[in-house]
Formats: structure tokens, sequence, C-alpha cells
């Protein structure tokens, strides 16, 4: 995916920070029941790999760790926290020298009950004494937390297509972000917006919202855009059908579970989308989504204050081992390539 944000930024020809944010390093419920140990070893794999290849926001969810079972909210909150810590301390000890981090929490498992400020702050002070203990009081926390506040990722698909409505509560919305901004943090963030009606984003400034997300709403834009050869759209929805079956539930519709699980087919056909003679059709129809939003949510024209409050660090990562090496590269950094490096350039 980096690959792809940073090669639309050269060939825009843009120059300064790039920001680029991984969603939901989650905790399976299911896995983490069986396996607690290796589930979490695979989000901390995750994490690392999104650390080095350059990614400087991630948010963990670790909500699906929330137990109701247990009669109080601090117990209720205590597995989510506990491996929250984990994975941040993790970050803290990775991340890149003169970079701090932007990290995540999430309280509520999304199109759930809304949270409650007795639980965010619940989670706010466990988290706090659990990354003290993991890597010292001076480790820098979360900056945002995402809270339920009545929608669900994409929107609630119906059987037959389309999208259930959405009603969210900017109340509750509003509430957690000034108790999140009393311990430090820039607010809370609001998950599933993409499928609420246009007139609604320009309510999100007015209570605070740190942000929001809205892949889903992009998304939908590239599959339902008739300019999406019906060739490609069908071997996509196929290739969900052979390696995403496990996630369809018992009684779910064909369209309900494709709506669902199409996501997971853009990497795989990353080469098919990019190489798309139409996509200049699509893409100006994203175009126009994107700068409808940036005026609705008020972060139009904001690059001075970017350029305030944001230092780029240089990075620069070698060339990996699987990549073929031109000779007028080896040349350029001042070596010959020989046999070791393979008749293709590549290193043996």
């Amino acid at each position: 995916f980096i690959t792809s944000v940073l090669a639309g930024s050269i060939s825009a020809g843009w120059q300064g920070p790039v920001f680029v944010q991984g969603d939901h390093y989650q905790f399976n419920a299911k896995k983490y029941a069986d396996d607690p140990e290796g589930t979490t070893g695979a989000v901390c794999k995750l994490t690392s790999e999104a650390l080095r290849v350059g990614y400087g926001n991630i948010d963990i969810d670790s909500s699906t760790l929330v137990d109701l079972s247990f009669p109080t909210v601090d117990e209720q909150q205590r597995e989510n926290l506990r491996r929250a810590a984990e994975i941040a301390a993790l970050i803290r000890e990775q991340e890149p020298a003169g970079m701090t981090v932007s990290i995540g929490g999430e309280i509520g498992e999304v199109g759930k009950q809304n949270s409650t400020e007795e639980e965010l702050r619940s989670y706010l002070e466990g988290f706090r004494q659990e990354l003290d203990r993991l890597a010292g009081s001076t480790a820098v926390g979360l900056s945002k937390v995402s809270v339920q506040t009545g929608t669900s990722h994409g929107g609630v698909p119906l059987p037959g297509g389309g999208v259930a409505e959405v009603k969210l509560d900017f109340g509750t919305l509003e509430r957690l972000s000034a108790v999140c901004r009393e311990y430090g943090l820039a607010g809370a963030v609001q998950h599933g917006a993409s499928t609420l009606p246009d007139e609604s984003f320009d309510r999100f400034p007015g209570v605070e919202t740190a942000e929001i997300h809205l892949a889903t709403g992009f998304q939908n834009l590239l599959y339902d855009h008739p300019a999406l050869p019906e060739d490609l759209r069908a071997e996509m929805e196929a290739w969900c059908h052979a390696n995403t079956a496990d996630e369809r539930k018992d009684g779910e519709s064909g369209d309900v579970f494709l709506y669902k699980t199409r996501k997971k087919a853009l990497g795989p056909f990353k080469r098919e989308l990019w190489d798309l003679a139409e996509k200049d059709e699509i893409v100006a129809a994203q175009e126009a989504k994107f700068r409808f939003l940036f005026e609705q949510l008020g972060i139009a024209g904001n690059r001075a204050m970017v350029e305030r409050y944001i230092t780029v660090v240089p990075r620069s990562r070698p060339l990996p081992e699987s990549l073929p090496v031109t000779e007028y590269q080896w040349r350029l950094a001042g070596q010959s390539p020989t046999r070791q490096h393979g008749v293709d350039g590549r290193l043996a």
C-alpha cells in the first residue's frame, strides 16, 4: 500500500511530508482465545513491518478483546489496554530516530453499543500505567482514541445491495473528544464515516473530532464506478470467494459478503488497477470527493500549519535483495557487478 502512496506522491511532484497510516492493527478475538501469545505476536510482526517501510501513524485495535462479562469497566477494558500498551511499547522501541510515530487506540468495537466516558477514562488511565511499566514514564503515549458512536466500518450492507442509513451520535463524539484532551490527546476518532450523507461531514469540525476514517467510501467509488471493466470486477469478486470464504457468516448474502471483503482484493490486483486504461475517469471521481471532504472538514489550505509543526526526517532504505540491480546503479554506487550478483543483477 505504501508503495502506491509514495509512487503517487512522486508522480504528482509532491515535496514535503507524506502521512501514511496503518489502520486496525487488530486482534482477532477468536484466534486470541485459542492462542493469545501467537495472535499478539502476529500483530507485533505487522507493526514492525509497517515501521520498517515508513508508516508513521499506527492505530492499534485491541477493542475486540473487551470482555463485557466482567462486572466492572476496569476489568472489561483490562485486556484491551494491556495489549495496546504492549504494541505501543514496541513502536516506541523501534520508531526511527527523530520521529515520533502517532499511535491510536480503540475502546469499543465499531457497530456495537456507544462508548461511555467511564470506559474511555478507564482505558486511558490503565493504558498509561501499563505503558509506564513497559517503556518508562517518559514514553510518549496515545495521540487519539477511536470510539463507538453509532457506525460500523463501511456502514451496514443490506442484502441485495446498498447500505443501511447510519445514525451517528455527535454528542457522544464531542464529549469523548473533550475527555481525550483532558489526558493530552488530540481527541476522539470517528470510524465508518464514509457512508454518511454528504450534509453530515461539516458537523465533525464543530464537535472537535480529531480524525475520521473514510476509506470505504473511496473503495466504493472504485468498485461501483461504471468505468471499472466488468471482467476485472468479476475477477476480483472471484478472488474474494476463493480467498476469504472463511469470513462469510451463516445466512449472509453474496452481496453483503462481497461488500465486506472486497477491500482485501485491492492488494492482489494492484498492478491491474494501476494499468487500467479507464483509470482517469475513476481518479477524477475520487479527486472530486477528496476536494469536497477537504472543504467540509475544514482542512483545506493548512500547509503552513503542517510546515510549522512537522519536521521531515530524511529516511533511506537499502534496495531489497529481491529486486534486480542495473549495471548503471552499480557504477553509480562506485561498485562493479560481479558473478556473485547473478546474471540479472540480483544478489546471489
